[in-house]
């Protein structure tokens, strides 16, 4: 089949489950600077926001978050292949979108970490370009990621490029390039709130990939 399409990929939440080593470094974080760790659920809540932003949710102002961020980093290149995980038809909806589409990752992980654990699972092979944190001035919702991703892609018709993600932040941002979104219930935002900003919502990955073949 003759490849017409492009489909950027979420990391978190979309297609791998990093929650334990992200709380877990996030805790080793405040742990290390002798800070209450914020309650379980509210971290979680969090996933998917640069760090930066999140350390200041947690209430560590920006001006003093980088060796909260530098801490959390190091724990997590520690544990992150260990205590991550492929979600659910994840690597079948890489295998079966590889067949009709250019891949590609926009994350607000660094393209660093995503590259080791798309490497880990086996699947890195299958993506023209990983772009992350340390890729864009804005990250999402801003469409900069986006946009970049598609400029280092085949040439395609942007009415057949795609973005699958699993929060707000991801639906804005394809909204905002002009591109489709997929929302999909496999990560970290409920049905209700993706609601507020999509209907074509799925399941997992997979079931999104299926429902761009006709596209």
């Amino acid at each position: 089949m003759q490849k017409d399409k492009i489909i950027l990929f979420d990391l978190d939440g979309t297609l791998i489950d990093s929650t334990k080593a992200i709380y877990e470094s996030f805790c080793v974080a405040f742990e290390t600077h002798k800070k209450e760790i914020p309650a379980k659920e509210i971290i979680i809540a969090q996933i998917g926001y640069p760090l930066e932003d999140i350390f200041e949710t947690l209430g560590i102002d920006k001006k003093e978050s980088m060796p909260y961020i530098l801490a959390y980093k190091e724990h997590y290149r520690k544990i992150c292949k260990a205590k991550t995980y492929l979600l659910n038809n994840a690597k079948e909806a890489i295998l079966e979108s590889y067949e009709f589409a250019y891949l590609g990752i926009v994350t607000t992980k660094t393209a660093q970490y995503s590259k080791v654990l798309l490497e880990y699972f086996g699947v890195l092979e299958y993506f023209e370009c990983i772009i992350g944190r340390e890729n864009v001035t804005k990250p999402k919702p801003d469409s900069e990621g986006i946009l970049k991703a598609l400029e280092l892609m085949p040439k395609c018709d942007k009415e057949k490029a795609a973005m699958i993600g699993d929060t707000p932040l991801d639906i804005i941002a394809a909204q905002r390039a002009t591109i489709n979104a997929i929302a999909v219930l496999s990560g970290y935002a409920s049905l209700e709130l993706l609601q507020r900003y999509t209907h074509q919502i799925s399941t997992d990955a997979l079931e999104a990939i299926r429902s761009l073949k006709t596209l």
